[in-house]
């Protein structure tokens, strides 16, 4: 078995005297001490070594102790690593603006050096404890991720499908989702939906969309009947204010007709093969809430080499600059011309490249599906 590290604790005071006592108390019980008498040095320390612990002094010339806790809980890197105070001052305000600044604790000084012990124990105890709930939780959550992505399909499983597709889920639960129903040898369909909220119900609620979809899109239902008893059933399990926005395209590669069901959900668009892209535009009710629920339906031929965009309106829309899909979708039409030139399986990605390229980051999930006929 291999030696354990030790526990690493940075002590930061202008008194020597003092730094040798903490050091000499601690590095007899076991811990690593790294040392500095000044706030720079203290800080630049802390970001290279990443101590379980930090002792830092209030009063210390040119940098206070106030001052480096504020940059050290500033940086993503530092921001975890508990800080005790180490005081001479003994106003409840000066404690209290401590912990504002995050202090987990402090120590009055002259100190005793068992009570520097007995705190720096419970500390880093509380931190570990807190440390594992964390692992153990985020451990959980990328399981659910995991498993969300994985009902997915990929077009390397869908050769047939002549699709392509961009996801990304910015939290571990997303609310966007697609999916791929092979009805026949030349008839596909291609479903993307929003749920709303970011919760782990939501994944649960993908699944059970997805076995709808396997079960009622087949060449018994019309794309609109199969949407109808989809949103019948939705509306008896779906808790009260959970809904979904989708569009479903239905293509037959052998008529070379595509009906598209709208369900609140942005406009498709379209890019001919030799054409300028356009929207298709149809209104209809969300899915999930209304027993009578009226969706938007558009039959419209379609040629070899069109190609049809599908996306979530986290591609479009930004609450940051007050753009909704209904007044943002037209204005994407250029980048979709931009990329006309782009095999359909690298087009959603290249479309968001397009978009979010320049350090601009998405505010909320994105699907993007690019289906060629």
């Amino acid at each position: 078995m291999g030696n354990k590290q030790p526990y690493t604790v940075l002590a930061v005071d202008d008194n020597l005297l003092n730094l040798k006592l903490i050091e000499k108390s601690l590095s007899k019980e076991g811990y690593k001490i790294f040392s500095a008498d000044n706030g720079p040095d203290a800080r630049a320390i802390a970001l290279k070594e990443k101590p379980d612990l930090i002792l830092l002094d209030i009063e210390m010339p040119g940098e206070t102790g106030f001052d480096v806790i504020k940059k050290l809980k500033d940086s993503s890197e530092t921001i975890a690593i508990p800080v005790i105070f180490l005081t001479g001052v003994s106003e409840v305000d000066s404690k209290l603006k401590g912990f504002d600044l995050g202090a987990v604790d402090y120590i009055t000084k002259p100190f005793h050096p068992l009570e520097v012990l007995a705190r720096v124990r419970i500390h880093l105890k509380l931190s570990i404890a807190t440390n594992s709930l964390i692992a153990d939780q985020a451990s959980k959550l990328r399981q659910v991720t995991e498993a969300q992505v994985a009902m997915l399909p990929t077009p390397e499983d869908n050769p047939g499908a002549l699709f392509g597709v961009y996801y990304k889920a910015l939290e571990e639960a997303g609310g966007d989702f697609y999916d791929i129903l092979n009805i026949s040898e030349k008839i596909t369909g291609y479903f993307v939906a929003d749920f709303s909220g970011h919760d782990i119900k939501t994944s649960y609620g993908t699944a059970s969309v997805k076995a709808l979809l396997a079960q009622n899109c087949t060449p018994v239902y019309s794309p609109a009947e199969s949407m109808k008893m989809i949103n019948d059933v939705l509306v008896e399990i779906l808790p009260d204010g959970k809904y979904l926005t989708a569009c479903y395209m239905h293509i037959n590669r052998t008529t070379k007709k595509m009906t598209i069901i709208n369900a609140g959900h942005p406009p498709v668009v379209c890019l001919p093969k030799d054409g300028e892209p356009y929207l298709i535009k149809t209104k209809g009710d969300v899915l999930g809430i209304f027993k009578d629920a009226h969706f938007g339906t558009q039959s419209i031929d379609v040629s070899e080499g069109d190609k049809f965009f599908a996306y979530s309106d986290g591609l479009v829309e930004s609450a940051q600059n007050k753009i909704t899909w209904a007044n943002g979708a037209d204005s994407l039409l250029p980048v979709y011309k931009q990329i006309a030139q782009v095999p359909y399986d690298r087009a959603p990605a290249e479309l968001v490249n397009h978009l979010f390229g320049n350090d601009a980051l998405p505010e909320d999930d994105i699907v993007v599906l690019c289906v060629k006929v």
